[in-house]
């Protein structure tokens, strides 16, 4: 069973930085991407970044300000956040699985979400 638990979120003020962290456990396909996604109260979850075969993908809204990363030797992927800004606010969530693009599939491995708020 594959377990992913998300660390780093907090408060910081805009133009900020904050690095979340995703500890994953139990056998991951090869074949599988692993991403951050977001969602924000009141609106859909939406895809941040995306890594796989060493290939990294963003969306429009962070290109230049996150960069994601995996730490194969300790099973862990990361967020770096950078130049944060208000609506960068959301409950963020570690996941694996087969994605299109920034999009999930149906049998994807969820974290429990980390909050991230960001102050004007």
């Amino acid at each position: 069973q594959v377990q992913l638990v998300e660390s780093g979120g907090g408060s910081v003020q805009a133009g900020g930085s904050l690095r979340l962290s995703c500890a994953y456990f139990g056998y991951i396909s090869n074949f599988y991407s692993m991403g951050w996604f977001r969602q924000a109260p009141g609106k859909e979850r939406e895809g941040v970044a995306g890594i796989a075969y060493g290939s990294t993908s963003y969306a429009d809204s962070v290109k230049g300000r996150f960069t994601i990363s995996q730490d194969n030797a300790k099973n862990t992927l990361y967020l770096q956040m950078n130049s944060l800004k208000p609506e960068d606010t959301a409950m963020y969530y570690c996941a694996s699985g087969r994605f299109r693009g920034l999009v999930a599939g149906l049998n994807t491995y969820w974290g429990q979400g980390t909050q991230v708020t960001v102050s004007s």
